[in-house]
């Protein structure tokens, strides 16, 4: 049976600002996240089972990133824990709903904080093949399980 990658697409709305950066990012704005995940595998072929001919049913991935990313970073403000803890607070009291991560919020450490996420998530004869995070409508930042063994 032939390896199969399945892709599922996901949005998010999330605003950022981007620690001692040399240009506007440095101020908090936000971005229409537009998010792919590949998967890959081979598809069941055990009698009877429901799932027969499929890698993952499109309805588990969904679940699995809806609530392990979508849910956590949709409609947040996401900075850096490098960043003044009176800014935090500031922003924390505007906002209401911030995270603070240990990573400087770029697309590209976002997309390998997702992947992180995600791979343990998966089932054991399912593997993460890819992430990719658009920031915008002509930019984006990959992660390939390749690239990182």
């Amino acid at each position: 049976m032939s390896i199969i990658r399945v892709t599922k697409e996901f949005g998010f709305e999330m605003a950022h600002a981007l620690v001692d950066y040399d240009g506007p990012c440095r101020n908090v704005h936000g971005h229409s996240y537009r998010l792919f995940v590949t998967i890959s595998g081979k598809p069941s072929e055990k009698k009877g089972d429901p799932k027969k001919g499929m890698v993952i049913d499109f309805g588990d991935l969904k679940r699995i990133v809806k609530k392990n990313i979508v849910d956590i970073f949709d409609h947040t403000v996401l900075i850096s824990g490098t960043d003044s803890n009176e800014r935090i607070e500031a922003l924390r009291r505007a906002f209401g709903n911030l995270l603070v991560s240990d990573y400087q919020p770029t697309c590209e450490n976002l997309v390998a904080d997702i992947a992180a996420r995600l791979k343990p998530l998966l089932p054991p004869d399912i593997t993460l093949f890819s992430v990719k995070l658009y920031e915008t409508a002509t930019s984006y930042a990959e992660w390939y399980a390749s690239d990182n063994e």
